[in-house]
């Protein structure tokens, strides 16, 4: 076994608990993803909101409903990368503790089994919902900040983003649909295994029984 990786023999490959470690490494993963991008878009947000420069209401021609809308939309985007850093920050330290060991016997340790919907929960605030806000975000802010200066390029922002928003969605759910298909065929192929398994040891224990049976009849003989 060697100091990076489980001991991969034949045998342990086709265990309970290498599957359970497999999906230790990828839920790990997807925390790590989580944590970092929800970190960096919250940031953007409170640093946009903070730092973009509004006129009073009787000096700007910018809709009230947007600036409402900005509001609403930034503290959304806030509070949902939040919540997925939070989620992320509690329980990837305890699977990196399990995963850092190196040793597939201990993987009941880890709560992530237990806690799987949660990591996907985290998974899908910050990668899809989040995403999906920021892109609106940047929409509106796009609107609050040049629509006194230029109408035009407060529309341009926002037709620019509805074919980017388009593509997104597509991408998100063709990338979906293909890791389900995937997931599907692997499964399919487990379970054929399996079933392989299954035949070859009721062969060996007829053949067994057969060669007991065998031996029998010769002592009574």
């Amino acid at each position: 076994m060697s100091a990076e990786t489980p001991l991969q023999s034949g045998d342990v490959l086709h265990t309970p608990a290498y599957l359970s470690w497999r999906k230790l490494q990828l839920s790990r993963a997807k925390l790590k993803a989580s944590s970092k991008t929800s970190a960096l878009l919250s940031g953007f947000a409170m640093v946009a909101m903070v730092e973009v420069q509004l006129n009073p209401p009787d000096a700007t021609a910018v809709p009230t409903e947007m600036l409402v809308a900005f509001t609403v939309c930034t503290t959304l985007l806030v509070a949902v990368h939040m919540l997925a850093l939070m989620i992320s920050t509690c329980i990837l330290p305890n699977i990196e503790a399990v995963g850092n060991l190196h040793s597939v016997s201990l993987v009941h340790e880890s709560p992530h089994e237990r806690l799987h919907w949660y990591i996907e929960i985290a998974w899908a605030f910050s990668t899809l919902l989040g995403l999906i806000l920021f892109l609106v975000e940047i929409a509106i802010l796009c609107w609050v900040k040049f629509y006194d200066l230029s109408a035009t390029a407060a529309w341009s922002a926002c037709v620019v983003l509805i074919p980017v928003m388009i593509v997104f969605l597509a991408f998100a759910i063709h990338f979906y649909m293909s890791l389900a298909t995937h997931k599907y065929e692997v499964t399919v192929t487990g379970i054929k295994e399996l079933e392989m398994l299954k035949e070859q040891i009721e062969m060996e224990n007829e053949a067994r029984m057969n060669n007991l049976s065998l031996s029998d009849q010769g002592r009574i003989v």
